[in-house]
């Protein structure tokens, strides 16, 4: 045992915890490594009053559409049968359609990118009152814009996490019973 060292305190909290939000939307993170979109991974978590979580989701085909047999590329003509938009649902959506309770009223939603105005009209329906989102990467967009045009008008409140801790490592290894 080392002497020059103080004994360690197990009474004291850890600091190196993540917040609250950062927590959400890492979960939100988490969940985008689950799309299988070549281009744009996006995750979404729904979180209620009480700080649980009560929905996650990611972009991707529906419920029995093969991954394999759609496609994940973009056509010239967005109309194309051959265009993903066609077929991809957005985190947003999966999230709601996903939740667990009977009322997202007053819930917050973390996502990785700022909601299309289609997002926004399942997020305004189903009551989510606030929205974070790391990336508004199509910000000058038209569905972008008709998106924000409609929270705004609905009182959903909108705005960009800027985490606490930016960088967050899961490491399998450190919960093994080996270690």
């Amino acid at each position: 045992m080392d002497v020059s060292q103080p004994p360690r305190r197990y009474n004291d909290k850890r600091k190196e915890y993540l917040e609250w939000n950062d927590y959400f939307m890492a979960t939100a993170v988490l969940s985008a490594k689950r799309s299988k979109d070549p281009v744009t991974q996006v995750g979404a978590c729904i979180v209620d009053q009480k700080n649980r979580v009560v929905a996650i989701g990611y972009n991707g085909f529906p419920r029995n559409c093969s991954d394999d047999e759609f496609p994940w590329g973009k056509s010239d003509a967005k109309q194309s049968l051959e265009h993903k938009y066609m077929y991809v649902v957005h985190a947003e959506a999966n999230a709601i359609l996903n939740s667990n309770c009977t009322s997202l009223d007053g819930t917050r939603l973390f996502t990785t990118l700022f909601p299309c105005n289609e997002c926004a009209k399942l997020i305004i329906q189903s009551g989510i009152q606030q929205i974070y989102f790391i990336s508004d990467k199509y910000e000058g967009h038209t569905a972008t814009i008709a998106s924000k045009r409609m929270l705004d008008a609905a009182g959903v409140l909108y705005s960009r996490h800027v985490p606490k801790q930016q960088k967050i490592l899961i490491d399998f290894a450190e919960f093994l019973d080996e270690n």
